[in-house]
């Protein structure tokens, strides 16, 4: 594997990702995080009306 040529528009010495594919993947990932975290917040919500802990 060759390291990208100085002028390639590719961050990084290890990313080997174009800004759009950058932006693209970061969206993705916010995506499933913040629906992850929406999901944990609504089973612990769902859990203290059924139960409290405290």
């Amino acid at each position: 594997m060759n390291d990208p040529t100085p002028g390639d528009d590719r961050f990084g010495l290890r990313t080997y990702l174009t800004p759009e594919e950058a932006k693209e993947f970061h969206k993705i990932f916010m995506g499933s995080f913040l629906g992850f975290t929406g999901i944990a917040v609504l089973a612990h919500i769902a859990l203290w009306a059924y139960k409290p802990w405290l």
